[in-house]
């Protein structure tokens, strides 16, 4: 229950099927059965993929409340920008299965030095 309420879903749905809860409640479910555990690192592959905006910004404050408040170390992979320029201290960006670029996010986002980084961070500001 408590965990529940920390992902911010009604305690009387406790022995509702996941199936009967929407996409955003899902992804939620899913952090709580993971962090359950209290584990010291999670790993997260594209964690409001398929999401709508409105539904992505909640669970991004969620996720970062959930990280500072539990000291957790995050690994999170997304092709989404705008998700690692909100959740991570440092960012890796791979072509191809290597690493090209690597550095403080905001260093990185911001005077971008390999080519295809500064090709992902153009095409993120022209959209």
């Amino acid at each position: 229950l408590d965990w529940l309420g920390r992902v911010e879903i009604a305690a009387d749905r406790i022995d509702d099927r996941p199936s009967a809860f929407s996409g955003g409640m899902q992804q939620r479910l899913q952090i709580a059965r993971n962090l359950v555990t209290g584990p010291r690192l999670v790993f997260m592959d594209e964690p409001t993929g398929g999401l709508d905006v409105s539904v992505q910004a909640r669970l991004l404050d969620l996720l970062r409340g959930l990280v500072r408040e539990m000291g957790l170390s995050a690994v999170i992979v997304t092709h989404d920008l705008a998700v690692v320029r909100l959740l991570a201290d440092r960012l890796m960006v791979m072509q191809g299965g290597h690493v090209v670029e690597q550095g403080l996010t905001d260093q990185v986002l911001d005077d971008p030095q390999h080519a295809y980084t500064q090709l992902l961070v153009s095409s993120v500001l022209q959209a």
